[in-house]
């Protein structure tokens, strides 16, 4: 099915066409009538099948010929968890309306807002922005809400995930309460559920329509996922020895702590192989350069935290490595869709040490499969790593540490809590 059959206009669909997409996705089939009809609209759809189109091109055909935007007004608002998945969509959009007399801007935090609050100042048809500096814009009355006619969560548990609940509750009540909501997800939890819940309130007309793409916690099939057991003081090591002697033409790296990545860029470079790393105390510049050299192919080997998780968009990476293995499945699942995207083979590859038993078997059964086990001549583990259990479940965590010691009484005695009766009744 072409998606001239899907209701969108000559402009938008010749601007698709050189872009080289030719047939919608089935995330982009489902979603793209429901949006033009007007509903509200949950999605879940893994990473990498093409959810942005799927909300960009019916909201370009919907504010389309519309009348010119008022001063410091928008009437599209699309919320993102990062700076780079902000830049990402903004160029997406761009790309899209190449063809239609429509304005758009991306603002996100870490530069200065003087710039961002000037080219509010004509209004903008869409606005995507992060949460934080969103509001920061707002609280200056640099932007007005009362046009708002669309909204757009894009992923909605990566949100959720980095705090910022509150945030995004402080703009829905500033928010017209007649717009259309939709909310993008590649996973579906309890936090997200609640947010969704809240657009059964703006919307009266109709009811919300839920669609789902891929089970919970699925990778794309595309993507040939294996692991290699190692233990954590020859992790840089391997990962040399892979890049030299399988001759890696490009790998994105993902590790869990920031001052770990800068460590790894450096004990690369004593081996002969030039890496950088972005995390979140470089500066927006220097990040958008060190992406701008990875995605033309400049720079080979990338040293990520979760921050680009979800905001690097590469058309063919050959690979994703799970330098450090990440706590939850679903992180697991964003990172390796960074590869096999569209269609294109990818391949993820995850270092795991004895410490990641209980991550593994978390993942591996949420995957509901066991990752391929590789060795590689010369890197004899001394740590051995069980086989995994398919039916995992991790115990949560106390909420609180426990008190051990006896004599411990609360500062206030107001605060402290009366015995439980076994029965109500008694004196």
């Amino acid at each position: 099915m072409p998606f001239s059959k899907l209701g969108l206009s000559t402009p938008i669909v010749k601007a698709i066409k050189e872009l080289g997409y030719t047939n919608p996705t089935p995330v982009q089939k489902r979603a793209i009538p429901i949006v033009l009809a007007g509903r509200d609209l949950v999605a879940t759809a893994q990473t990498g099948t093409g959810k942005t189109a799927a909300f960009v091109l019916p909201l370009l055909e919907q504010l389309n010929n519309k009348e010119p935007v008022r001063a410091k007004s928008i009437r599209a608002l699309i919320l993102a968890p990062t700076r780079e998945l902000s830049v990402q969509v903004a160029e997406n959009v761009a790309e899209y309306s190449k063809n239609l007399n429509l304005s758009s801007m991306v603002a996100y935090g870490g530069v200065d807002t003087a710039a961002q609050a000037e080219r509010l100042l004509e209004g903008v048809d869409i606005l995507v922005a992060t949460p934080g500096r969103l509001l920061d814009l707002a609280y200056q009355r640099a932007v007005y809400f009362d046009d708002v006619e669309i909204l757009v969560l894009d992923e909605a548990d990566r949100m959720m995930d980095m705090g910022f609940g509150n945030e995004i509750t402080k703009i829905l009540d500033r928010l017209p309460e007649n717009r259309q909501n939709l909310l993008f997800s590649a996973t579906m939890n309890d936090s997200v559920r609640s947010l969704a819940g809240s657009f059964a309130y703006s919307n009266l007309t109709d009811a919300v329509v839920d669609i789902s793409i891929t089970p919970k916690s699925s990778a794309a099939s595309t993507i040939n996922q294996w692991l290699i057991t190692i233990d954590k003081d020859t992790k840089s090591t391997l990962l040399s020895h892979l890049i030299n002697t399988e001759k890696w033409d490009q790998a994105l790296i993902f590790i869990e702590k920031k001052h770990g990545a800068a460590k790894l860029v450096d004990q690369l470079a004593k081996r002969g192989i030039k890496a950088d790393s972005i995390h979140g105390d470089r500066s927006q510049a220097m990040r958008e350069k060190i992406l701008s050299d990875f995605k033309s192919g400049e720079l080979k080997y990338l040293v990520a935290t979760g921050i680009a998780a979800r905001g690097l968009d590469i058309g063919e990476l050959s690979r994703v490595v799970n330098y450090d293995l990440p706590f939850k499945p679903e992180e697991y699942i964003h990172r390796i869709g960074r590869t096999g995207r569209a269609g294109s083979k990818g391949e993820a590859i995850s270092f795991v040490a004895m410490g990641d038993f209980k991550n593994l078997c978390a993942i591996e059964s949420s995957l509901g499969h066991i990752i391929d086990r590789k060795e590689i001549e010369g890197f004899v583990v001394r740590k051995v790593v069980p086989v995994s259990i398919l039916n995992y479940v991790r115990k949560s965590k106390p909420t609180q540490p426990k008190n051990k010691s006896k004599t411990a009484k609360p500062k206030d005695k107001k605060t402290r809590k009366a015995p439980v009766k076994k029965n109500f009744w008694e004196k």
